[in-house]
């Protein structure tokens, strides 16, 4: 077997730059093939890729180039996520544009990623920050506004004080911004809003055909959709407020509605404002309620605070009793009716605002052992039980008791019931500059009118100044004025850019097809889509994944596509994990600015101690990233693409180490070797392998299937063993054959050596363009089974027999072993027990 290494640093070069003249990953609209759209998430452009990125984009790539081999017609694009605050950032940090920095880092990125031979087909690269791009999105926003799907209204709106610009709910994290970190404050704003909530009812129902996803994304879509029944109804107000009688609520749980404590109105709820116009201190509460926080998780977190309005209501089942009113910090206008009533013994924070303000905790649940109206304890029962302490609804069990109080009230007259959804409109206006421009001219006379489209794109003026915060479209001196379309009156421009989920809710849509004078064809596009196969990360679950099956049915509502899912299966993948290091003072280091010295760790350029914290998922925040770049120059692309499908699950997080780099590497030498034996025993005899072949066409159909699974790590398993039979063969016809039919098989893992090895070969065409090795079927199945044969109950000798031989057979051949003739050497035998095609037990 040959000494020769392999080369990767020229062969890596020599094959990418090959694939990309010959232009073979491009793919072909025109085909007769069947197609498969295989798509990763796309990347924002912030500098360099890591090892999270080289994950996911190697499990993608292997599809991608596997179903290639099965005769599909692939596509498999990259592009670019470009917009965002990061650029902005960047730009008044480093005193450059935004584009500039953005382009620059695309073209880091993009030569990163070619270094590691993704099959990717680069003639359909996009970016969202290019006018080719967002000027057709713009087109969209239109067709979506004249559709009815657009409206723009002032609302409350989760306000970052440090990006100053508006986040969506699920853009706040812990009462934070999720980029910027500073504490969200509520504000009322104009506002651009898609009418997201029309689709609830179809986004919850059409979870239910996404069998290819995940069940855990799947359940994170239906809470946020959170589709709510129960019974809507009013408390009347014992002393009218101007022209205000009554205080509306919604409840899920109207059964436990003999357990009502206290109402409770939101900071912004038209009683609220109407009472702090003569209540100083109550405006004043109102105003801290506005800065605090804006998601239900805040909501459920924050400290309960309450202001008594001195006003009470009375009670719909029995007018005598009285209830107190209340504003309270949890109770948002957007969220149902703008006021609740509180039953704290089987509502946690409604129990902590209660306890708090000494209020009454009556039990109406019971949960079995105690049924007494006295609620004792801090910790709300929000289990099953049967109805206590409620007059006519004693006895009866939730369901009964909600559909009691619902009836009642429709037939009184005072509530219905009713169907709300936690999901809210689609906030879409940003008060930054890099992002898509809002195509709408606001003029006095006509209000907002949408730009023509033959005057798209509406492109970003270059001339920006970044020296103040705030919007610099808003500043700017000429951009924003211009006359209205439609009257010819001075006018001026949207100044708000669309949030950057809007890019990323169609980009897939312009992968498949890119006219200059549309979007898309719908003709071009109904041939790829639904995207077959689609990897990323389970934290777009609610973001990015929900509002992209909203803009596909957005898009079919108004004739512009036949589909409304966009993913046919969605994969998430888990993480690329490393080690943290942080000084005394907390500041972090990267991995490459450290050292172990013994048990210690210190750091490289001046030996002072490491603390070395806990395993994390890469991010640039902690400094915890492994660039790929120096990996790949010593170890090769293909040592790098094995270790990232061989060491973990795919859907489980991947601790990075270099002892699994260093493996993979040595096991891609192994393949080098393999492939260069057979030149060396091309004269070998025909001789059988049967136990090789079936291992072979074992593997081929056991590696097909896994990778179809993307079953990475067991595909790679498979991969080991036949190698581990290969290499102890002898040297025959057969272990040549196998050896030519493990190129194909670990193509798709690791291509270059792969191709490598095809040329060794003789081959003329690319393996890239190879088909997957065929399978003989019949060597599927097992036809022959290993016995052990055992004597006084220890192994003696092991025999290689036609799977399915009858008992006496087995025990004919294990007592003429020789071998088990020695051991026995003449000795009385009492008993032979046979297990048929596992073992014979001799008792002597």
């Amino acid at each position: 077997m040959t000494d020769q290494r392999f080369n990767p640093l020229a062969a890596d070069k020599r094959w990418q730059k090959r694939w990309a003249d010959s232009g073979v990953f491009e793919a072909d609209d025109a085909s007769a093939k069947p197609r498969s759209f295989v798509l990763e998430m796309f990347p924002y452009p912030s500098g360099r890729i890591h090892m999270g990125h080289v994950r996911n984009y190697t499990m993608g790539d292997v599809l991608a180039r596997f179903r290639r081999m099965q005769g599909f017609e692939v596509l498999h694009p990259m592009g670019w996520d470009a917009f965002g605050m990061p650029a902005e950032n960047a730009a008044m940090a480093n005193k450059v544009h935004p584009g500039e920095w953005t382009r620059a880092n695309i073209a880091t990125m993009r030569d990163q990623l070619k270094t590691l031979g993704f099959a990717f087909d680069w003639s359909r690269e996009l970016a969202t920050c290019e006018p080719d791009y967002y000027g057709q999105e713009q087109a969209l926003f239109i067709d979506l506004f004249e559709g009815g799907l657009v409206y723009r209204k002032e609302s409350a709106v989760n306000w970052d004080p440090v990006d100053m610009t508006v986040l969506a709910n699920e853009q706040v994290i812990d009462g934070k911004g999720w980029r910027s970190g500073a504490p969200v404050e509520k504000r009322k704003l104009s506002q651009w809003f898609l009418k997201i909530t029309d689709f609830a009812e179809d986004l919850l129902s059409g979870l239910g055909d996404l069998d290819k996803w995940p069940d855990k994304v799947r359940l994170m879509q239906e809470n946020w959709i959170g589709k709510s029944q129960g019974l809507q109804f009013h408390f009347k107000l014992t002393e009218n407020q101007q022209d205000i009688e009554t205080v509306e609520v919604f409840s899920t749980r109207p059964d436990t509605i003999f357990g009502a404590s206290f109402v409770a109105l939101s900071a912004d709820h038209p009683l609220t404002q109407q009472l702090a116009e003569d209540d100083e201190a109550l405006a004043t509460f109102a105003k801290e309620c506005k800065a605090g926080g804006t998601t239900a998780a805040e909501l459920e977190t924050m400290e309960k605070k309450g202001y008594d309005t001195g006003l009470t209501v009375s009670h719909p089942l029995d007018p005598s009793w009285q209830l107190p009113v209340y504003v309270a910090n949890f109770v948002l206008m957007d969220y149902g009716t703008g006021a609740v009533f509180g039953v704290p013994a089987h509502d946690q924070r409604d129990l902590d605002f209660a306890r708090k303000y000494d209020l009454p905790v009556k039990r109406v649940i019971s949960d079995g052992d105690h049924s007494d109206a006295e609620f004792i304890g801090n910790e709300a029962y929000t289990g099953a039980g049967k109805v206590v302490n409620s007059m006519f609804l004693d006895g009866l069990t939730v369901e009964d008791a909600e559909q009691e109080i619902i009836n009642r009230a429709e037939s009184e007259g005072w509530g219905r019931a009713q169907t709300t959804w936690r999901l809210r409109d689609w906030g879409v206006s940003r008060q930054r500059y890099w992002g898509t421009p809002i195509p709408i001219v606001h003029c006095d006379s006509c209000g907002p009118v949408p730009v023509p489209k033959d005057q798209l794109p509406i492109i970003l003026p270059e001339d920006i100044d970044f020296e103040n915060p705030g919007n610099p479209l808003e500043r700017h001196a000429t951009w924003k004025h211009v006359d209205c379309p439609k009257c010819g009156k001075a006018a001026t421009r949207e100044t708000d850019t669309l949030d950057t989920f809007v890019d990323s809710s169609w980009y897939f849509l312009r992968f498949a097809s890119q006219p200059d004078d549309r979007p898309f064809d719908p003709d071009v596009v109904a041939k790829w889509l639904p995207v077959t196969q689609y990897i990323g990360g389970v934290e777009h679950a609610i973001l990015h994944l929900l509002y992209a099956r909203f803009w596909t049915r957005a898009l079919a509502s108004i004739g512009k596509l036949d589909f409304t899912e966009p993913f046919e299966s969605l994969f998430t993948q888990g993480m690329v994990t490393h080690e943290t290091y942080q000084f005394g003072d907390g500041s972090w280091l990267s991995p490459d600015e450290v050292q172990k010295n013994g048990s210690d760790w210190t750091a490289v350029s001046d030996g002072s101690p490491v603390q070395v914290g806990r395993v994390e998922k890469m991010s640039k925040s902690k400094k915890n990233v492994v660039d790929p770049d120096p990996i790949i120059d010593q170890y090769g692309a293909d040592a790098v693409r094995f270790f990232m499908l061989s060491d973990s699950p795919p859907e489980r997080d991947l601790p990075w180490s270099e002892a699994g780099i260093e493996g993979s590497w040595r096991f891609v030498q192994r393949l080098w070797r393999l492939f260069a034996s057979i030149a060396e025993n091309a004269d070998a005899p025909v001789q059988e392998d049967k136990a090789l072949n079936r291992k072979l066409h074992q593997t081929i159909a056991g590696v097909a299937e896994d990778i179809e699974a993307l079953s990475f790590n067991k595909a790679v398993a498979k991969i080991f063993e036949l190698v581990n039979l290969i290499e102890k063969s002898k040297a025959s016809q057969d272990r040549n054959a196998a050896i030519k039919t493990l190129a194909p098989l670990v193509a798709p893992m690791v291509p270059h050596v792969a191709e490598e090895a095809w040329a060794l070969l003789g081959e003329s065409e690319m393996i890239a363009n190879a088909t997957w090795p065929a399978v003989d079927a019949s060597l599927l199945v097992e036809d022959e089974v290993t016995i052990a044969i055992q004597v006084r109950g220890k192994l003696r000798d092991t025999l290689i027999v036609a799977k399915g031989i009858d008992k006496a057979t087995m025990e004919e051949l294990a007592l003429t072993s020789e071998k088990v003739q020695r051991i026995i050497d003449g000795a009385d035998i009492k008993k032979v027990i046979v297990v048929p095609d596992r073992l014979v037990n001799i008792v002597i």
